[in-house]
């Protein structure tokens, strides 16, 4: 009798933990097992504020949709704390300008890279924090002025990176064409532009316009493109963004 009361208090607390599971299963239907990998957009300007930022975000919701990732949108630096940045795979830094963090916010930012956090730079992101060298060399560089809107040759060259795979070498873009007092000595250069293809260029002959760099136990990816609203449907361009957000993802 005993054994077989043992036996019988054994098929009970089997099929009490089978019950809990399929309890907390029907109560979270696919929720951790297939959630989706998140990335969060950055956009306060303390600076020059870019009207194309609406159309930037759009796209980038677009491409999550199309391509398996959430996205949320902040302008309030408060966001940049432990508890909520650990939640993204990617921050993306979308025209940020001037100085948009504190020291707490600082922090949060160095600890998230340093845990392997990705950084997506675009465009302004180059624009901001310009006291903060850390940030300067987590980006890759720091803007310092740009000519008249127009268009130019771009040469690809990393034709390997899947930021690049498909782009035409030289690619001919329409854009704001910036112009950079500092780089981070250890980004690795996807894109330079030929200065003799358009007017106001000032970094000579070598003059980096998207590059991607591992960074501090992270990952980093900027793009001075996405100034015009064009550039924003330009499938060339959204290509080669994509790219980088899925590198900075952590995506192989």
């Amino acid at each position: 009798m005993q054994r077989s009361t043992r036996l019988g208090w054994a098929v009970a607390s089997l099929c009490l933990v089978a019950s809990t599971l399929i309890s907390s299963y029907a109560a979270h239907p696919r929720a951790k097992r297939f959630a989706k990998p998140s990335v969060l957009i950055f956009c306060k300007t303390n600076g020059y504020h870019h009207a194309s930022i609406t159309t930037g975000i759009a796209a980038i919701k677009k491409l999550g949709e199309e391509n398996g990732f959430a996205v949320d949108t902040t302008a309030d630096s408060t966001w940049f704390r432990e508890k909520t940045l650990k939640k993204y795979k990617a921050l993306i830094f979308l025209d940020p300008t001037g100085k948009v963090f504190g020291p707490e916010e600082e922090k949060a930012l160095q600890d998230y890279i340093h845990h392997g956090g990705g950084f997506v730079g675009i465009h302004a992101a180059a624009d901001c924090e310009y006291n903060w060298q850390w940030y300067g060399d987590l980006v890759g560089g720091y803007f310092k002025s740009h000519p008249k809107q127009q268009e130019a040759k771009f040469i690809i060259v990393d034709k390997n990176n899947p930021a690049t795979q498909g782009l035409p070498d030289p690619w001919t873009h329409f854009d704001e064409l910036y112009n950079y007092k500092y780089y981070a000595p250890d980004i690795k250069v996807l894109i330079k532009i030929d200065e003799s293809s358009y007017t106001g260029g000032e970094n000579g002959a070598n003059h980096p316009m998207a590059w991607y760099h591992d960074f501090e136990g992270g990952r980093s990816f900027y793009t001075a493109l996405g100034h015009t609203d064009a550039t924003w449907s330009d499938p060339l361009f959204l290509h080669h963004l994509l790219a980088g957000i899925q590198y900075a993802m952590g995506k192989k």
